[in-house]
């Protein structure tokens, strides 16, 4: 869909481009990714000429300074999880000399922004081109008439030596009347934070092309329809069309050549059916490829994009249905945000990321709570991941006109850069719409008014997909599929109440979809008695958050807030979880939330502060235990995992009966301890927990080696930690110590344990620390993780920090309230 611009800048698009929503989805023969070279600013400037005006050494234009980066790049990269401030949200420049070189002759030259937030101005030269309100959806700028007019200025030309000056401003700032609001739970990030590409096409090219592969539920008859929007700048009166369809080999299914007078609407090229094509799935991810050649007086343009054959259903009140067979919907949820870049993502991290998920037998995902990058769909469509993508519209109540005027532009776009990919099977019109808190007015009839028009706009727009909500009870009637707020054993009610819940929401509404469950782990902090927890809670008080059960303070006994956060609490309640969801015939599916932790403004007083720390792997990719309990119920390949490798140091008394579990998807396990046989178990997936492969043993004193050896089938796998036993009792903590315990590649990581008068360590110490330093070295912080944060609570009286040595001597030090400073001096 064609972008509106703003009223100020209209005549100067006229003039000197356009901009529109994107550039023919798939892949392009004259595409380059403009990652390097860039400088940038946080702060603003007092005018355009500041970012272009010549400086000499010493000069006070010199000032302010900028500094060198490349794309992606986010304002947000260290300080969206720095303890001791809150993150900025302002306005960020970005500048650059490009080169452009044109090869067709009187081509178009293209801008493609994949994402930048949340407000995007583009200069070439001192001359505004285009402006970008939505920090989630692709958007691209013509700049040739631009560019054309800056080189026609001989004396500028030479003087960039013919490079096109470009500057980017972006803003992340504060503003109630946009979407996502700022009262989410997550952070709305600044800059160029996904890739920016410099694409050439010939003056008449496809803008968007589109493909509309359905199938019946046998799988008998596929059907196949390709539109192209064209855009014409040249004089060519005719267009023709050379298309080829091939398999995953490449091996040629079908040709087609079509001659037509040029247009610039959008205009169905061909429509045509295939005898049983190979259907896509999650076991079977099976793409075609189409490639698309324009040819026209102007030149020609090659498009290539692939798509799949696959039938869908929800059941009404009954399961989900892929190709004609149920398929239980095992999803998580996945936020752009990593450690160390936030939102800026390289392709290669995007791509580690979603093989992860697909490693732990994640076959959908719910992608919360904005479009997000091409790369993850393509990856989606290519890994076999099923995907529900939504617009930010995300808490805080319903906006004036420009406000709803972002959303509907934000469903337009999101829809029409995505549909092609055969993983989407849901379109999401919003989040906890029932939030309010950024207008004076929360109107449930507005709102319910509201979302009735994005649904029917997304149906207007793809009637093949579902549309779908999460937790806003009074407009659950509006949409085809709903998920309300499940938490059973965090926010609200116990863990063993989950099915009861479940079975309510199913039979409350027409299609039913679990989006959002689990509860946060402190990466490393485990416990001896994980539940006792439930003795405090309130049962059959329904498992559905509410307003104020997602804080830490007052409130009913609830898991989220009187709860130790440990792995090992969160490992049973999802282990259960999977248990019961394993036996509900009548459950479509589930999204765990989220995969990886990511960073939030809004949890402060987490033990890493301002981090969500519900994932099953930390920010930087670092599995928990809890990434195991999924892969033993979700994967086929043989896999076991002694549970407790981020556990060194187990406690009881001595002689005292201990838990080992084995979370393994094999027949049956042997477990050995310091060498001895424990015997041979035999996997249950109904005998909680960890499906019947559970040992009671007795550790010996100091360090004990356990092993597992699992069998499925003819297949053997093996697993093996080492631990140590305490016996010793610990009394009040009086003394923190640091200790180096690794070297690597300059980098040294320090350990801080607290102990009580008798150096006895404290297990259960949850105590927050802060690490500092002074000297040579850094500290390697602000990522987000238990190893990479300079404030955070202990993990059973211990945590680590790494430290990057730069010169001859460093101090390391770490404090507590009411204890003495400990240091420790680095030398290299």
């Amino acid at each position: 869909m064609r972008k509106q611009i703003k009223a100020g800048i209209l005549i100067m698009v006229i003039l000197l481009g356009y901009v529109n929503a994107g550039i023919a989805y798939g892949q392009q023969q004259s595409k380059i990714r403009l990652n390097d070279e860039w400088k940038f600013l946080r702060g603003d400037l007092g005018g355009i000429w500041e970012a272009f005006r010549p400086v000499k050494p010493g000069s006070p234009e010199s000032v302010p300074f900028w500094e060198e980066v490349t794309l992606p790049h986010c304002f947000n990269h260290e300080d969206a999880v720095d303890p001791d401030m809150n993150y900025y949200q302002g306005p960020g420049w970005y500048v650059n000399y490009i080169d452009i070189s044109n090869p067709f002759n009187g081509g178009r030259t293209l801008l493609h922004f994949e994402g930048s937030g949340q407000k995007t101005d583009l200069w070439i030269y001192t001359t505004k081109i285009a402006s970008h309100t939505g920090g989630y959806n692709e958007w691209t700028v013509d700049i040739t008439n631009a560019v054309a007019a800056y080189l026609k200025n001989d004396s500028l030309a030479a003087s960039t030596n013919g490079k096109i000056p470009v500057a980017i401003r972006c803003d992340n700032s504060r503003e109630l009347e946009m979407i996502p609001s700022d009262l989410s739970d997550f952070n709305l990030y600044g800059g160029i934070y996904r890739y920016l590409n410099l694409i050439y096409v010939p003056a008449a090219y496809a803008e968007t092309l589109h493909l509309n592969a359905s199938v019946d539920p046998g799988g008998k008859e596929g059907r196949l329809s390709l539109s192209v929007r064209l855009m014409n700048f040249s004089s060519a009166e005719k267009v023709q069309f050379d298309i080829v369809i091939a398999d995953p080999s490449g091996r040629v299914v079908e040709t087609y050549q079509k001659v037509t007078d040029m247009f610039t609407d959008e205009k169905e090229i061909i429509a045509d059916t295939f005898r049983n094509p190979v259907l896509w799935s999650p076991d079977t991810p099976y793409l075609y490829s189409i490639t698309l050649k324009i040819k026209s007086d102007a030149g020609e343009q090659i498009v290539t994009e692939k798509f799949g054959f696959r039938n869908f259903e929800f059941v009404e009140k009954g399961p989900f249905i892929l190709n004609g067979e149920r398929l239980l919907l095992r999803g998580t949820h996945r936020h752009e945000d990593h450690a160390g870049v936030a939102a800026a993502m390289t392709e290669e991290m995007i791509r580690t990321e979603m093989i992860m998920m697909k490693e732990m037998g994640v076959n959908f995902i719910r992608l919360g709570h904005y479009q997000q990058s091409g790369i993850v769909l393509d990856l989606c469509d290519s890994l076999g991941i099923l995907v529900w993508e939504e617009i930010p519209w995300c808490r805080g109540g319903l906006g004036g006109e420009a406000y709803r005027q972002q959303a509907r532009d934000m469903l337009s776009d999101m829809i029409d850069q995505h549909r092609n990919h055969p993983s989407v099977i849901i379109w999401g019109l919003g989040n906890e719409n029932d939030w309010p808190g950024d207008f004076p007015l929360f109107d449930q009839d507005e709102i319910r008014a509201f979302m009735k028009e994005l649904n029917d706009l997304a149906h207007s727009l793809d009637h093949s997909r579902r549309t779908a909500i999460r937790r806003c009870d009074f407009c659950k009637d509006i949409v085809d599929v709903y998920s309300p707020s499940i938490w059973a054993g965090w926010y609200r009610g116990i863990y063993t109440e989950y099915r009861k819940w479940t079975e309510a929401g199913i039979a409350d509404v027409m299609h039913f979809l679990h989006a959002e469950w689990g509860g946060d782990s402190h990466a490393g902090r485990h416990s001896e008695a994980p539940d006792k927890v439930i003795q405090q809670i309130k049962s059959d008080d329904g498992a559905d958050e509410r307003l104020g059960d997602a804080s830490l303070f007052g409130g009913a006994a609830r898991v989220s807030k009187d709860g130790d956060w440990s792995e090992s609490y969160i490992c049973n309640l999802i282990d259960w979880h999977l248990k019961e969801q394993e036996n509900m015939p009548l459950l479509t599916g589930s999204a765990y939330w989220p995969f990886k932790d990511f960073s939030t403004p809004i949890r402060p007083d987490n033990p890493v502060p301002y981090m969500n720390q519900k994932g099953v792997v930390e920010r930087d990719f670092t599995p928990k235990e809890s990434y195991y309990v999924f892969q033993s119920w979700w994967t086929d390949k043989p896999m076991a995992h002694i549970y407790g490798h981020t556990w060194p140091v187990r406690w009881g008394d001595a002689g005292e009966e201990k838990m080992v579990k084995v979370y393994s998807n094999c027949d049956e396990a042997e477990l050995f301890l310091n060498g001895l046989s424990c015997g041979v178990k035999k996997r249950n997936g109904q005998d909680f927990p960890a499906a019947g492969l559970r040992w009671t043993v007795v550790y010996l004193e100091g360090e004990n080696e356990l092993k597992v050896i699992a069998r499925k089938g003819d297949i053997v796998v093996t697993d093996e930690i080492k631990q140590s036993y305490q016996s010793a009792k610990w009394d009040a903590p009086e003394r923190l110590t640091l200790t180096r315990i690794k070297e690597e590649n300059g980098v040294t990581t320090i350990e801080a344990k607290l102990t009580d008068g008798n150096d006895v360590l404290c297990l259960d110490a949850r105590n927050v620390i802060t690490f500092g330093i002074a000297g040579d070295g850094s500290l390697i912080d602000n990522q987000g993780t238990s190893s990479g944060s300079r404030k955070l609570e202990l993990y059973n009286g211990r945590a680590v920090i790494r430290v990057r040595l730069s010169g001859q001597v460093s101090f390391v030090t770490v404090q507590t309230e009411g204890i003495p400073t400990a240091y420790i001096k680095l030398e290299q």
